[in-house]
């Protein structure tokens, strides 16, 4: 899917019955110094943070159990496969580290709320990737790195408020109908399509720039997140040339946990997640 050419990815968009303006930037949004919420997760000194923390625990459930269950734990591909070599197997057979979320496979709507357990400054993730979410973050500090987490799950209705922005905007491009809509949806996912909605998906920016654009690619911290988040079982997500396979924009930010076995499979194959999970599938019913 080509780049659309009159897209601006950074222009302001008022939200109706807010008192600020937020920043459009896909699947990240970069609230204004403005908007009211805690105190942005960048460096002392920084204003802003990429989302507000209304979108990462306003809804938040009580916080899981210290000790998780063993069925908690991330299925490796071993698993799944020798799991399926019974019967063939589909999307509904993947386990919850494994599920694809896209607008072509959204989260049902009665989709349970994740049990969200918090990562830092009221951002919350669900509570079964928290623990190897602490230890990239750990990992890249002590490599000398500022990773900031500036959106992690988010509720329907945020996502919801998040597309409808988008929307307007494509609008004010001149689009109208459908084609605002899926203009919007190539940046913002819809309702339920978000992986941020199943709190298996965190951005982060790098605490020196935390614009969420092609730059960010470029800082010394994503640098060593796209190299590292592998063996703590995240893969980049949305990959420059993957957009028409992935129906996102490049988003060299958002990361999704897939588990550690996954994660590495994924990065040795080149492949983006909906590629590997199709490979995957059809090798598990071949």
């Amino acid at each position: 899917m080509p780049r659309p050419s009159s897209l601006t990815r950074r222009e302001l968009i008022a939200l109706a019955g807010v008192g600020a303006g937020i920043l459009i930037l896909g699947e990240g949004v970069l609230a204004s110094e403005a908007m009211s919420g805690p105190a942005s997760l960048a460096r002392a000194g920084s204003s802003e943070s990429c989302d507000s923390t209304e979108a990462g625990v306003t809804e938040n459930p009580k916080a899981a159990a210290s000790e998780r269950s063993a069925e908690d734990a991330a299925a490796s591909p071993e698993e799944v496969a020798d799991s399926a070599a019974k019967a063939s197997m589909s999307l509904e057979d993947l386990p919850w580290n494994l599920r694809l979320v896209n607008k072509d496979h959204p989260l049902d709507e009665d989709f349970p709320l994740p049990d969200l357990e918090e990562i830092i400054d009221g951002y919350a993730v669900d509570a079964r990737i928290r623990d190897d979410l602490a230890a990239l973050l750990k990992a890249a500090r002590k490599a000398g790195h500022d990773p900031v987490v500036c959106s992690a799950f988010r509720s329907h209705d945020r996502q919801r408020e998040l597309y409808r922005a988008r929307v307007s905007q494509s609008k004010e491009e001149g689009k109208r109908g459908q084609e605002a809509k899926d203009d919007a949806a190539f940046w913002v996912a819809p309702p339920y399509a978000s992986e941020h909605e199943a709190g298996l998906a965190v951005d982060l920016v790098d605490g020196d720039y935390q614009q969420l654009d092609e730059r960010q690619e470029e800082t010394a911290t994503q640098k060593w997140l796209m190299k590292h988040c592998a063996k703590y079982g995240f893969i980049l997500r949305y990959p420059t040339d993957k957009s028409a396979i992935t129906g996102i924009g490049y988003e060299p930010w958002h990361y999704r946990y897939v588990g550690k076995e996954a994660a590495s499979a994924i990065a040795e194959s080149g492949l983006c997640f909906e590629e590997w999970i199709e490979k995957y599938l059809d090798q598990g019913n071949a």
